[in-house]
């Protein structure tokens, strides 16, 4: 492994800066430290995770100028951005303009992720499937567009609510309660500005990455992201408790589809647009009847919890491709070759989440958990307390994952593993995986992929 950056260290390596402090940004420091072409990363602000494979530093992921300064002073030939607020911020374009590589799309081109409704009037002027929605500002619109769609439907935010500002509403009681918190309570402060009533689409939800160069796209593994906070898919949406990799419930000729129907339209559109998409395009899909694929949404970044599961399944050097990517070109026969293997990912989370939780409670058994062969533990809410131990510091911990043959002793492991990792208030979803694991015993008779 490549070593964090020391004093003095005057190797002419690449020198990369990782913007984020989660399991995402531990995952991606964790597999670009394993480059040839490495020689420094740096991560603002990082998590003690994340310190086993880089240097940290005190900067904000949201400190646009600060931290183009510092890429700028260390000559940083590269600066990966995890989350999507940098990104919605304009960090690539202060990073551009100082002609400082990044991977990572501009202001113009995320806000594909930064309003919901602006990429819902995007899907429906370039013909990308996806569902009927009326634009509501206020509570009485939002009635009239109740009683045009009905029930079920879906309320969304139309800016960034770190993955929580979407809820499903299946009756009359619920829509009333939907009102109110949007409305009424208005607990999503400003994105929820604006406010999406969308047809409810019935099907299998599933994640479909791609790099994109600005007009080619390269898919990454599929993966399946679970965000109930609940087994069973009950409860409020999280940011994520868990995923795995295959999404198993996305075959070859779905995937042709969805690249050709919805990520090359994309991405022509937003180049016509004049918002040229570089950096990694997060397609999240429902599988209407399990085959026809709809846009839920656009992220602008790379998915977590769904990038732990799948980087630990590849096999060669992500580096090239995210340099490709920050110029404009990818190579001509660039393509990711993948182990094959399954890789699964469990979140554990803090008593309470997504809502009010206790900081600070100490955690223990993660280098027990690390010691199983092809186990990988990743740190997302984590923090030294004054005598250097190990605590809780954010409401999804870490995540667990694990790499095996198949899926089901993938999830096995990580379950054995997630186990060993204590902390008072635990949580995690003791079903992630369960239906992908039904359709292959439906296919194979056995848990592989």
């Amino acid at each position: 492994m490549v070593p964090a950056a020391r004093e003095g260290y005057c190797d002419p390596a690449m020198r990369v800066l990782v913007i984020g402090s989660g399991g995402r940004e531990h995952a991606l420091a964790w597999k670009l430290a394993q480059s040839p072409e490495i020689g420094e990363i740096f991560c603002a602000p990082g998590n003690p995770g994340i310190a086993s494979h880089a240097t940290c530093l005190p900067i904000g992921a949201s400190d646009t100028v600060e931290l183009a300064d510092f890429a700028e002073k260390m000559k940083v030939d590269l600066t990966v951005v995890g989350p999507e607020l940098p990104l919605t911020l304009g960090l690539a374009d202060e990073l551009a303009k100082r002609q400082l590589p990044v991977f990572g799309p501009n202001k113009l081109a995320a806000e594909l992720e930064g309003s919901k409704v602006f990429s819902k009037s995007f899907m429906k002027k370039y013909g990308i499937p996806t569902a009927d929605a009326e634009v509501c500002v206020t509570r009485a619109e939002a009635k009239t567009a109740l009683r045009k769609i009905g029930v079920p439907c879906v309320f969304k935010v139309d800016g960034l609510a770190s993955g929580k500002g979407v809820v499903v509403v299946q009756s009359a009681e619920e829509a009333e309660r939907a009102l109110k918190l949007f409305f009424d309570e208005r607990v999503f402060g400003s994105a929820g500005d604006r406010v999406l009533v969308e047809q409810f689409i019935a099907g299998e939800e599933v994640s479909f990455m791609v790099l994109c160069d600005g007009e080619r796209a390269i898919p990454l593994a599929t993966a399946k992201d679970y965000k109930r906070v609940f087994d069973g898919d009950r409860g409020p949406n999280t940011g994520g408790m868990g995923s795995h990799s295959p999404s198993v419930l996305l075959d070859a000729p779905t995937s042709r589809d969805v690249l050709t129907d919805i990520v090359h339209p994309t991405l022509q559109g937003m180049s016509e647009e004049g918002r040229p998409f570089r950096g990694v395009m997060f397609v999240g899909l429902m599988l209407e009847g399990g085959m026809n694929p709809y846009v839920l949404e656009y992220n602008v970044r790379f998915g977590d919890p769904e990038t732990q599961s799948v980087l630990i399944r590849m096999e060669d050097d992500l580096l090239p491709y995210l340099v490709g990517s920050a110029r404009g070109s990818f190579e001509p026969d660039a393509r990711p070759v993948w182990k094959k293997e399954a890789g699964a990912c469990l979140v554990l989370t803090a008593e309470g989440y997504p809502g009010r939780f206790e900081k600070g409670r100490p955690i223990t058994g993660v280098e027990a958990a690390e010691a199983d062969d092809g186990v990988f533990v990743f740190h997302s809410g984590t923090a030294h307390n004054g005598d250097g131990k190990l605590v809780t510091s954010g409401g999804r911990v870490m995540g667990v994952c694990a790499r095996a043959k198949g899926l089901s002793e993938a999830i096995r492991k990580a379950k054995g593993a997630a186990a060993k990792i204590s902390f008072e208030g635990k949580h995690h979803r003791t079903d992630i995986g369960a239906r992908a694991m039904e359709l292959l015993l439906e296919r194979t008779g056995s848990g592989l992929s």
